[in-house]
């Protein structure tokens, strides 16, 4: 048994100076040059943490990163206006036959988000809201008032934002509800700034957020003025403790993690290629992610995608 055990933590040393070799030598090779991104707000945040730390490990490489939609960060992939795409939605048949190529890097979900200032805000807390219910605000607009939501005798109207933009927020909203984006009603609004600001502003609104537009990435608890609405999985009219998952972002990564939390609207986020990546500074910045950048996903307000996943687009890479 002790010979066994030896020769696991031998096999786990000679694996990790592998690992650690193979970085020395891609750094020894001095890389330097532009590597541009643009795409989903949901990956945003997570991106320009990667970028801050894989620039002090390769200082001749300048990551440039803008954020406008999953859309936009398809679209200019597949131009090839850009080296890597930011998408926070699955990647369609049509895109992969255009050339796209996924690398799951991360994963977070989408939430409802309503007014810390709505008058019903006490029973949506409490209460949650279904799947069902949801489909009525967001899909037929059935629900009009806020009394129809929580069974109250509440006139007060509901008043629906959604995005305006190309998104995989909205995407994996209206795939939850059952529908694509074009079926979700509502204002709509640009960006995810866009829809957690108007709903700020509205007592009486509700909207959707990626979850890292609806925490404080200081607090951890949610946005000033800002309320994460639960959902009643069960359909019990109650948030019972294992659907209680919204107080502070750290409660809901877990939840992501775990299963606890649906999915959709929990999701994979992807960076995506034009083909497989020629450039030496892009396939670099890829294995740094998918590897050391690991470590920088929980602090940042994501969840770690599995050990699986990330063996599989590191074969897509090679050993090039």
């Amino acid at each position: 048994m002790k010979r066994i055990v030896t020769a696991m933590v031998f096999a786990l040393v000679v694996s990790s100076c592998l690992v650690r070799t193979g970085y020395a030598q891609a750094k020894s090779e001095n890389l330097e040059g532009r590597i541009t991104i643009s795409g989903a707000w949901a990956l945003y945040p997570m991106a320009v943490k990667w970028a801050e730390e894989f620039q002090k490990v390769y200082p001749n490489i300048k990551v440039d990163i803008s954020a406008g939609g999953a859309g936009k960060g398809m679209a200019d992939c597949l131009a090839k206006v850009i080296d890597l795409g930011m998408v926070s939605r699955d990647i369609n048949p049509e895109e992969v036959k255009r050339g796209a190529l996924g690398f799951s890097v991360t994963k977070d979900a989408v939430v409802a988000t309503i007014s810390a200032n709505n008058p019903a805000i006490k029973d949506i807390l409490a209460k949650g809201i279904t799947k069902e219910i949801f489909q009525d605000i967001f899909i037929t607009g059935k629900a009009k008032t806020w009394g129809e939501v929580v069974k109250s005798s509440s006139t007060d109207a509901v008043n629906v934002y959604t995005r305006s933009d190309a998104c995989g927020a909205a995407e994996t909203w209206a795939k939850y509800l059952g529908k694509k984006q074009e079926d979700l009603v509502g204002i709509g609004v640009y960006g995810d700034p866009g829809v957690a600001e108007a709903v700020k502003k509205d007592a009486l609104g509700i909207g959707y957020n990626n979850i890292n537009f609806a925490y404080d990435s200081t607090t951890k608890t949610p946005v000033d003025g800002i309320r994460v609405v639960p959902i009643d999985v069960n359909g019990d009219g109650l948030i019972d403790e294992k659907e209680d998952v919204y107080r502070d972002l750290p409660t809901i990564t877990a939840a992501i993690a775990d299963g606890r939390y649906p999915s959709p609207p929990a999701r994979e986020l992807f960076f995506v290629s034009n083909g497989n990546p020629e450039r030496k500074e892009v396939r670099a910045f890829l294995r740094w992610v998918l590897t050391d950048g690991q470590k920088f996903v929980p602090a940042a307000g994501f969840v770690n995608v599995t050990q699986e996943r990330i063996d599989e687009d590191l074969q897509k890479l090679g050993n090039n």
